[in-house]
């Protein structure tokens, strides 16, 4: 019974090859009841805590020496993560180029890394509960930039939209326009509730993480082009 009156505390790892980075993030996780099982100065250290320490989330700096970010994320999150861990990407720059490789990794979104305290706090936490940390706005703005059309025929090949309903691949076609929740809804003439039910759907389908990963789906198949528009 004391467990389900007070829950396990949230547990995090943090990864970057700057050590006042990791102090800080910590100090500021620790101060707000969030346990730091670990840090790690590069990936292959990341992904060696991860292991050892099965955490909820992981603070995922890109640019590490000896394993990057990237590849450190795809190792970690390779057949579903330990336990459902998810990786937040920090970058210092918005937009940054490899941001996008590391959504297509798994990544369930990123943080820049002049994140307020609040807001670092609140984004563990969000992502830990299963949401993906990124608005829709956001995401779609990193895939126009970054997704290239002429992969896209690639990436078709290899996963399959025909197990959706009509009504759920319209709703993953608006879902990647950058459309919320309560947007969809209204678009739709449906309530949240059934536009959650349709999401949860969509990602169950198709194996998805996070609604991170539906809209990059949605435009590496083609179901939308960069722009926001019917391909």
């Amino acid at each position: 019974m004391a467990d389900l009156v007070n829950p396990p505390a949230l547990r995090a790892v943090i990864a970057d090859d700057q050590a006042l980075v990791r102090t800080g993030f910590g100090m500021i996780l620790a101060a707000d009841g969030i346990e730091v099982t670990a840090e790690a100065a590069d990936g292959a250290e990341a992904v060696a805590a991860v292991r050892r320490t099965r955490p909820d989330v992981v603070l995922m700096d890109i640019r590490m020496p000896r394993m990057d970010g990237i590849e450190a994320t795809r190792r970690i999150l390779a057949d579903g993560g330990p336990d459902g861990t998810r990786v937040v990407i920090l970058t210092t720059y918005d937009l940054d180029h490899y941001v996008y490789a590391a959504l297509t990794a798994g990544a369930s979104g990123f943080l820049l890394k002049d994140v307020t305290p609040e807001h670092l706090v609140a984004a563990v936490r969000l992502v830990q509960a299963g949401d993906a940390l990124l608005a829709p706005a956001i995401t779609r703005r990193l895939i126009e930039r970054f997704t290239h059309r002429e992969e896209a025929g690639t990436a078709a090949l290899h996963r399959d939209l025909s197990g959706l309903t009509p009504r759920e691949l319209e709703v993953l076609r608006l879902l990647a326009t950058g459309l919320s929740n309560a947007e969809l809804a209204d678009r739709l003439v449906l309530s949240p509730t059934t536009v959650k039910t349709h999401i949860g759907r969509i990602l169950s389908k198709l194996d998805l993480r996070d609604r991170v990963q539906a809209v990059v789906l949605a435009y590496e198949t083609g179901l939308i082009s960069p722009g926001g528009g019917d391909p």
